[in-house]
């Protein structure tokens, strides 16, 4: 479980920019109140979908996307990260605390593909190298393209061996 700290304006702009342009399924991971989710589908990214666990922030999540005349066009699914297989995914925003990082940082080099970028904010993975970076302070996010940090994650484990 992961505390909800809802995103702020420059932040969700950040990250919006960073996938501007981008096709192809983009999802929320921890969507919280889904401001990302929304945001991401007026940007012209679809399918847009979030996953969270929290009833509550589901239902301001819906509340969300009515509101904003989405309603029935993005999606918001009470899933466990953990559990979803995101091997379809090409844009994935993450917005998690650091300790969720390194086994999250796992689980996408095993299931996106190569064309898939995931941007992170408030905090970077560690041990990935960014492709880019927008902001500063908490309004910095970071994008991370997986067929460069696959590269990156082989060369510094064949480094290791020798």
């Amino acid at each position: 479980q992961v505390p909800f700290q809802p995103s702020g304006p420059q932040q969700v702009a950040n990250a919006l920019a960073l996938l501007r342009g981008r096709p192809g399924k983009t999802v929320d991971l921890g969507s919280g109140d889904g401001r990302l989710v929304v945001e991401a589908y007026k940007h012209g990214l679809r399918p847009a979908v979030g996953y969270e666990l929290n009833p509550w922030l589901l239902c301001l999540s819906h509340y969300r996307a009515w509101k904003a005349g989405y309603h029935g066009k993005v999606s918001f699914l009470k899933k466990d990260l953990w559990k979803v297989n995101l091997s379809d995914c090409y844009n994935v925003i993450v917005f998690l605390a650091p300790s969720v990082k390194p086994p999250l940082a796992t689980k996408l080099l095993a299931e996106l593909p190569d064309e898939a970028r995931v941007v992170a904010g408030r905090f970077p993975f560690p041990s990935w190298p960014p492709t880019s970076t927008l902001g500063q302070g908490l309004e910095q996010v970071w994008a991370y393209d997986m067929k460069e940090v696959r590269q990156a994650v082989e060369s510094s484990a064949e480094g290791s061996l020798v």
